[in-house]
């Protein structure tokens, strides 16, 4: 269903002139995984992203868009963050340092922009879902008009599950 809500997220791609679909789905099961979210959607498990912040010594911290039923090969990611080893920030950690919460966190309009990547699976997707900020609405849009708005690199940074 489409979303009547405006987020922060929204309302940042509206003053891009970024087009893009915002659309509301049930949470009142309480599964917000990104595979669920696809279901609760209606669209292919494989145009929903997830988001997922992680760290290295430094502190330094990297975030990875990568297809919902795939898990995030921390080696990879490292390699394309150009750091020697990552890992998961801690939940306890997220909304402090991006603004968002567990299942809501989205790329756009974090606190502090990071260093972001795309998993390359999302190169030839002409759209893709992604997270509008808040749990219970996702939006979808181009994965390169994502990348040059956020300033995203492509990379090959997941495991299929």
């Amino acid at each position: 269903m489409k979303a009547q809500k405006k987020t922060n997220v929204l309302r940042l791609l509206d003053q891009a002139h970024i087009a893009y679909e915002a659309f509301e789905y049930n949470i009142s099961d309480g599964k917000t995984d990104a595979v669920s979210v696809a279901q609760k959607l209606q669209v292919p498990v494989n145009t929903v992203y997830k988001t997922l912040v992680t760290m290295s010594d430094g502190p330094s911290y990297f975030v990875f868009i990568i297809p919902a039923a795939s898990t995030l090969n921390l080696k990879a990611a490292a390699h394309a963050a150009g750091v020697k080893s990552l890992e998961m920030l801690p939940q306890a950690k997220l909304l402090p340092l991006t603004g968002y919460v567990h299942g809501g966190c989205s790329p756009i309009g974090m606190k502090k922009p990071f260093p972001t990547f795309l998993d390359t699976s999302a190169q030839n997707l002409p759209s893709f879902f992604v997270s509008a900020g808040k749990v219970g609405i996702n939006v979808r849009l181009s994965p390169k008009d994502l990348s040059d708005y956020i300033g995203a690199s492509f990379a090959p940074v997941s495991n299929p599950v």
